[in-house]
C-alpha cells in the first residue's frame, strides 16, 4: 500500500517532447498534484527494426534541450531504460500515482500493444490515465466527415502557454534517489556532421529561418534534391517527435503569410494539412503497417530479390539519381519529398519489390520517422491503394529536371564528380572510348544499370493498370473512399 506515500502525477513523454502547447503538461498542471516527467526508453522499441540509433540520439538530444529548460524549476525528466510496465512498477515504490497524463501516440502496432498492456495496469493498480489527441488526430472515428474542418477548427485555437514554478514538480533531488533504482539513459550524444540536432530551441531556429527567407523559393525548389535542403522547411523531424506542435507551426505559417508569399506558404500550410490526413488516415486503417490497405493488392505476388534490394540500399543500382538519394538519406537522415517517392516507386515497380521489403530499412534512414505517414506514403507511390494516381517515376527524367547540372549526384557519388553533364545521369551511355577518355571504368568504379528500365517500367505498368480493373480491388477503393472520403471543401484543399 502507498498510503503514507506522496501522491503525485506523471506526464509520460512520448512524441511530444516539448513543454509548450502540451495539453498533458497543462492537464497535469491542474492537478495541482507535484509532477513528475518520464521518458522510458523502451527495450522493445530500441530492438524494433523501425529504428536506428539516429532515432534515439535525437529523442536524447530533445531530452537534453527539455533539461536545460526545467532546471530553473529545479526538476528534470526521469530518462529510464525499461518496459513502461515496469518503470512504473519502480516508481510505486516511493510514491503513489494519482493519474498518467500523456498523448494519444498513432504508432506502431508493438506501441499499441504496449498501450493496452499499461491500459490494464491502470485499472488493476488504480491509475488514472488521460490520453488527449495529438496535433489533431482524433481516435476512434468511422468516418472522415468534416474530418479537415474539426482539425482547422483546432489549428486556429489559442496555443496552450504552461507557466511553471518550483513548486509544480517533484525535485532534481527527488528524482536523482529514484535514478538509483533504474538503469539510467546516458543523454550525451557523438557529434554528427549531417544529421540534424534535436531540440525545441533548434526546432525554431529552423522554423524562424524559413519563415523569413527560405520560403522564398519554396514552390521553386520543393522537387529538386539539393536545393530543397535549402527551400523547404526541415521541420519534419521536430514534428515528428513533437519538439513543436503543429498548431505552433501552422500558426506562425499563418502570421506569416502574405499576399507576396501566399504561394509558397499556402503550399506549405496545405502540406501540414496532408501530414494530419495520411496520420489520421494510418489511425484508422492501422493494418496498413504489414498489408495493403487495398485487400485487392494483397494477392500481387512479386519476387524477392536479396541482389536488387542490397544494391537499391547501398546506392549501387547503377542509375546515379537513385543511387545519390539512397547514399545521401543514410547519411543524412533527410531527402525531399519528391525524391522519397522516387526511390520507393524504383524500389516496387522497376525492380518489382514488395513495398514491405523496404519499409523497415527506410524507417530505420528516415531521422523524421512517422509511422502515419511512413506507411501511407510507402503504399501510395507503391501503387497499391487502388484511389491514387499511379506514378512510376522515370529516374533519368528526373535526374535532367531537378539536378540539371548534376551538383546533387557529384556530392554523393563522388566516383562520377569528374564526368561532363551529358554522362553523370546516364553513364552507361558511355562508349568503352569515353570510358578511358573520362577515366572510368563501368562495372569496376560504378555499376552497370542492374536492370533494363523500359522493360521493367512497362511490365510494372501493364500491370498495376490492369489490377486496378479488378473487381476486389474497385471494391476496396470504394471502401476506403467512403472511409476516407472528403467533404466538398476537403476536395478543394486537394486540388490545390
Amino acid at each position: 500500500m502507498n498510503i503514507n506515500k506522496e501522491e503525485i502525477v506523471i506526464v509520460w513523454f512520448k512524441r511530444d517532447l516539448r513543454l509548450q502547447d502540451n495539453e498533458a503538461i497543462q492537464n497535469a498542471l491542474k492537478t495541482n498534484k507535484r509532477i513528475l516527467f518520464l521518458y522510458v526508453f523502451e527495450n522493445s522499441l530500441i530492438d524494433d527494426p523501425h529504428y536506428d540509433i539516429r532515432h534515439w540520439n535525437f529523442i536524447k538530444q530533445s531530452i537534453v534541450a527539455l533539461n536545460d529548460e526545467l532546471k530553473k524549476y529545479n526538476t528534470k525528466v526521469l530518462c529510464v531504460q525499461t518496459e513502461v510496465v515496469n518503470a512504473f512498477n519502480q516508481i510505486f515504490d516511493s510514491y503513489k500515482i494519482d493519474t498518467v497524463f500523456s498523448h494519444q501516440e498513432t504508432g506502431l502496432l508493438i506501441t499499441y500493444n504496449r498501450d493496452k498492456e499499461f491500459r490494464r495496469y491502470c485499472r488493476n493498480n488504480s491509475i488514472n490515465w488521460e490520453e488527449n489527441n495529438n496535433n489533431g488526430v482524433l481516435r476512434g472515428l468511422l468516418t472522415r466527415e468534416d474530418w479537415f474542418d474539426k482539425w482547422d477548427d483546432y489549428m486556429y485555437d489559442p496555443q496552450i502557454k504552461n507557466q511553471f514554478n518550483t513548486d509544480n514538480f517533484v525535485s532534481f533531488e527527488a528524482i536523482k534517489q529514484l535514478e538509483k533504482y533504474f538503469l539510467i539513459v546516458d543523454l550525451a550524444t557523438p557529434k554528427h556532421k549531417y544529421f540534424q540536432q534535436g531540440g525545441t530551441k533548434t526546432a525554431w531556429r529552423y522554423a524562424n529561418t524559413f519563415f523569413k527567407k527560405r520560403h522564398e523559393k519554396y514552390m521553386f525548389n520543393i522537387s529538386k534534391p539539393n536545393l530543397a535542403r535549402e527551400s523547404c522547411s526541415r521541420l519534419s523531424p521536430y514534428i515528428a517527435w513533437g519538439n513543436v506542435s503543429i498548431r505552433q507551426i501552422f500558426q506562425e505559417a499563418t502570421k506569416h503569410k502574405t499576399t507576396a508569399n501566399k504561394r509558397h506558404l499556402g503550399a506549405f500550410i496545405s502540406r501540414l494539412r496532408w501530414q494530419a490526413h495520411f496520420i489520421q488516415k494510418f489511425e484508422m486503417e492501422h493494418t496498413m503497417e504489414n498489408a495493403s490497405i487495398n485487400k485487392g493488392y494483397q494477392k500481387l505476388k512479386k519476387s524477392i530479390s536479396v541482389e536488387y534490394q542490397k544494391a537499391w540500399e547501398e546506392g549501387t543500382t547503377g542509375f546515379p539519381l537513385i543511387d545519390a538519394c539512397m547514399r545521401c538519406l543514410k547519411e543524412t537522415g533527410y531527402l525531399n519529398f519528391r525524391m522519397r517517392a522516387m526511390i520507393v516507386s524504383f524500389f516496387t515497380h522497376i525492380l518489382w519489390q514488395p513495398w514491405q521489403a523496404s519499409s523497415q530499412y527506410l524507417s530505420r534512414l528516415f531521422l523524421d520517422f512517422e509511422p502515419g505517414i511512413h506507411f501511407s506514403q510507402l503504399q501510395m507511390n507503391a501503387g497499391e491503394t487502388g484511389i491514387n494516381i499511379l506514378r512510376i517515376y522515370n529516374p533519368i527524367k528526373n535526374s535532367i529536371e531537378h539536378d540539371e547540372d548534376g551538383t546533387f549526384i557529384k556530392k554523393w557519388i563522388p566516383e562520377l564528380a569528374h564526368l561532363p553533364i551529358p554522362f553523370i545521369h546516364e553513364p552507361y551511355l558511355m562508349t568503352p572510348l569515353d570510358q578511358q577518355f573520362n577515366n572510368l571504368k563501368l562495372g569496376v568504379q560504378y555499376p552497370n544499370p542492374i536492370i533494363e528500365i523500359k522493360v521493367a517500367r512497362k511490365k510494372a505498368s501493364d500491370t498495376l493498370w490492369n489490377m486496378k480493373k479488378n473487381a476486389e480491388v474497385q471494391k476496396e477503393s470504394l471502401r476506403i473512399l467512403k472511409k476516407h472520403t472528403l467533404s466538398d471543401r476537403d476536395r478543394t484543399l486537394k486540388r490545390e
